[in-house]
């Protein structure tokens, strides 16, 4: 392979007791959320329906993250996780990390720092593109300035469809 060929991201698939570790905590985030959802007003209370309550859409998220991981868990079982001697080594990377904690920061910039002090639709576009950027970077040189481009356009119609959706379809005012 050449200096000028682009990375590929192909690597071997990393062993099932990892799969198992992540469904714990997916399960754990995904009944938190269900449990918190539930503990939110429903308004009925104020003349509205059960389905006015704000807890639904992340309630039914939790649930599904919930669903999800049961599923991801019950696979990685199946793929040996619980066998003694299953391999463990090499499970995280310095890549893997870096990718997990780019991702956090990421989320965080954007929930944190842009949403409400900035129109929803552009704090919705920069993380997009950001997000994008970050992990198409590692890719190599050839191609960079095309990938930033799509990244930007795909960030723009993202923040823009989104808001659209939201304040039309489900009449959500954003921030």
């Amino acid at each position: 392979m050449s200096e000028d060929a682009p990375a590929t991201s192909e690597r071997a698939p990393l062993p099932p007791r990892v799969d198992l570790y992540t469904a714990a905590v997916l399960l754990a985030l995904g009944l938190g959320v269900v449990a918190l959802a539930w503990r939110m007003p429903t308004f009925v209370e104020q003349s509205g329906t059960g389905l006015t309550a704000p807890g639904i859409v992340p309630g039914f998220h939790g649930m599904v993250v919930a669903l999800l991981s049961v599923l991801l868990g019950l696979r990685a079982i199946r793929q040996g996780a619980l066998k003694r001697g299953t391999a463990q080594a090499g499970a995280w990377s310095r890549e893997d990390a870096r990718q997990l904690g780019t991702a956090a920061l990421l989320g965080v910039l954007y929930a944190g720092v842009l949403v409400g002090r900035v129109p929803f639709w552009l704090a919705a576009s920069l993380f997009v593109f950001a997000f994008t950027a970050a992990f198409e970077w590692q890719d190599g040189p050839v191609g960079r300035t095309r990938r930033l481009i799509e990244a930007a356009l795909l960030g723009l119609a993202t923040g823009g469809l989104v808001t659209l959706v939201f304040e039309q379809l489900f009449l959500v005012r954003l921030p």
